[in-house]
């Protein structure tokens, strides 16, 4: 299983950032994804999971109305759409196989900062 992680970077306040998630070594599309961050001196947190054929999504109310999970079972990749980005925002964020709770892999990370 490789799960890989891109499109983190530096934004401003207010910002767009589009994630990928690239798979292999496993059936992508028989399995929920989700997506999880960790900001610096912090545990982790989930942010959003995505159904199979990627007709149910779930967010934490903290993301909600601002992010978007979305997937391509044909390209096997994962994607999480930031819109209007805050500080707090900042953290580590992993692409993951399975929904909150039983996350068996997770990638490595992209790095996500929002700062002026």
């Amino acid at each position: 299983v490789q799960l890989v992680e891109s499109g983190g970077g530096l934004v401003q306040p207010g910002g767009s950032l589009r994630l990928s998630c690239a798979a292999s070594g496993f059936t992508f599309r028989n399995y929920y994804m989700s997506w999880a961050r960790q900001a610096p001196g912090k545990g982790l947190e989930w942010v959003a999971q995505i159904t199979r054929g990627g007709d149910n999504t779930i967010y934490a109310d903290s993301v909600k109305g601002r992010f978007t999970i979305s997937r391509d079972n044909a390209k096997n990749t994962l994607y999480l759409e930031m819109n209007s980005l805050k500080p707090e925002d900042t953290a580590r964020y992993y692409c993951a196989r399975g929904p909150r709770g039983s996350v068996t892999y997770r990638g490595q990370g992209t790095q996500v900062t929002v700062s002026s």
